[in-house]
């Protein structure tokens, strides 16, 4: 039963997104909500300037439609599938704010950091307290040891640093087409196996749904670009992936697994404080994904060795997790 159920649902959530593309695409496009370009990036990204973004909402809508209906398949939805979905929304419409105020305001800067911050935290309050009143475990389990460790209080710091953390580091990672799409498709794949062998088969229904979704944005997100996901669907995915490793008890896995998200937070804080202590930098450009293109590289050569890599990392997680 709940191997049809998983296969509908990639299905479902695949046929969703790729059937109301070229209804929503072509909409985009009439609003003018089309993506405005930094001057300080890529030269030749300046050819990417008025492709329609603000595409994360196809992938939220197919997300949350496809989860609702195929949980129910099997069973009433839970608190789990409604926590996910809660994190899901409530980031997309943090980056749809965002989105439209820099898109149809003509307000370059969005949202301020602060207004973003505070929004990002308050999510992942009300994400805490409600696992806090199912009595969810406050430990973190180390990978490859026997070890875990008990935060007790602190465990809502833990949960607000990650699911910020990791709503900006997806966002960060969102500068190639098709980089994004690609390897959230890889992750989420990877967390719906580990839901899968713990029997969380609320959460790997939504993990497939997201794989789904966005390999059916990956029709028209791959290079050359139709369309951007935008930070409406970034940081909705960065958020929904902290929440599914929280969820699974797997936090310290998804350093592994989202191992290319991370990587290139790093090359950003990395050029940050190279430049401020020494006035040099590291890489040509951060995120990482902008230095291996001004060294040379093409776009789809970029985005195809970091799906790669994200899915040799993919593979790690899920070894250490399941087999070690």
């Amino acid at each position: 039963m709940m191997e049809k159920v998983v296969l509908f649902t990639i299905i479902m959530a695949f046929l969703i997104t790729v059937l109301l593309s070229p209804l929503f695409i072509p909409f985009l496009r009439r609003l003018k909500f089309g993506q405005s370009i930094r001057d300080e990036g890529p030269k030749s990204h300046q050819k990417k300037s008025g492709t329609p973004t603000m595409g994360g909402i196809l992938i939220i809508v197919s997300i949350i439609v496809t989860t609702l209906i195929m949980t129910g398949k099997y069973t009433e939805p839970g608190s789990e599938t409604y926590l996910l979905l809660l994190v899901t929304f409530g980031y997309g419409l943090l980056g749809f704010l965002d989105d439209f105020i820099k898109i149809a305001l003509k307000r370059n800067l969005g949202l301020t950091s602060k207004q973003k911050l505070l929004g990002q935290v308050l999510i992942a309050l009300v994400f805490y307290f409600v696992l806090k009143t199912v009595g969810f475990s406050t430990a973190i389990h180390i990978p490859l040891t026997e070890f875990s460790l008990e935060l007790g209080p602190l465990y809502a710091f833990f949960i607000v640093f990650w699911l910020v953390g990791f709503s900006n580091a997806v966002n960060l990672t969102d500068g190639l087409d098709g980089l994004v799409s690609g390897t959230a498709a890889i992750a989420f794949g990877a967390f719906a196996i580990l839901a899968w062998s713990q029997s969380q088969y609320e959460v790997a229904v939504f993990s497939v749904a997201v794989v789904g979704a966005v390999l059916g944005f990956l029709v028209f997100n791959a290079h050359p670009a139709k369309v951007f996901m935008g930070d409406t669907g970034s940081l909705a995915l960065g958020g929904a992936i902290a929440a599914v490793a929280i969820l699974t008890k797997t936090e310290i896995i998804l350093l592994v697994i989202g191992g290319i998200f991370v990587i290139e937070t790093l090359s950003v804080i990395l050029q940050v404080i190279s430049f401020k202590l020494t006035g040099k930098r590291i890489f040509k450009m951060s995120p990482l994904h902008h230095h291996y293109e001004l060294v040379g590289w093409s776009e789809w050569r970029v985005v195809v060795t970091f799906w790669a890599v994200g899915l040799l990392f993919a593979i790690l997680g899920i070894y250490i997790e399941v087999w070690v």
